[in-house]
């Protein structure tokens, strides 16, 4: 079972990233804005365009100051908030069958999650997948056929959760199970659906 991270195991507060980041810069939330996502810097790092390093360097040159990957992680942890249920949900149908994340995220969103969803540690080792460093995002077929190599699986035998339904569409086009869910009610119900309700 694989799962997305930013609205499945994790609520994203962009603004709450933001200014962590402005905190740390001593600038505007609008100038970090601009200098992530305005100038496609965000993009360019989730797709897997950038180094970390070269990213981190971009983001510190555009704010005046040095961001370096404990900042960077603190903000993501910041702007994250966790739900213990949908962590109990995981952990239990962990027990029954392999998890795994897909995340479209840069590779350093990684590191973040261990901290943002300790509890998945260290089940979760080396069974998190960024965009960044598949050279591909959601929903494009190259990172779902990608995801499927990296865990030696077949395509019909993996369901895929996300709250992005233009995503479940693209698993679903690459022949994966897929279904959309966003909080610990709607997976409790599709879990049950996939013949997974007793783990919950």
């Amino acid at each position: 079972m694989l799962f997305d991270f930013d609205g499945v195991l994790a609520h994203y507060t962009h603004a709450a990233r933001l200014t962590e980041l402005a905190r740390v810069a001593g600038c505007t939330a609008a100038r970090v804005d601009a200098a992530l996502f305005a100038s496609g810097l965000e993009r360019a790092y989730d797709s897997g365009a950038i180094d970390t390093a070269t990213y981190l360097q971009r983001l510190g040159a555009a704010l005046g100051c040095t961001i370096d990957e404990t900042a960077w992680i603190a903000s993501r942890v910041a702007a994250s908030r966790v739900d213990p249920a949908v962590l109990a949900l995981v952990t239990s149908v962990a027990q029954r069958v392999p998890v795994g994340v897909l995340s479209n995220n840069g590779v350093l969103m990684a590191e973040a999650m261990r901290r943002i969803v300790a509890p998945l540690f260290p089940m979760l080792d080396g069974r998190v997948l960024c965009s960044g460093a598949l050279r591909a995002r959601k929903p494009e077929r190259a990172i779902f056929d990608r995801a499927l190599a990296h865990f030696a699986v077949e395509a019909r035998q993996v369901l895929f959760l996300d709250n992005l339904f233009a995503n479940v569409r693209g698993a679903r086009a690459a022949g994966l199970q897929a279904d959309t869910v966003h909080d610990a009610r709607s997976l409790r119900r599709v879990l049950r659906r996939h013949g997974l309700g007793s783990a919950c």
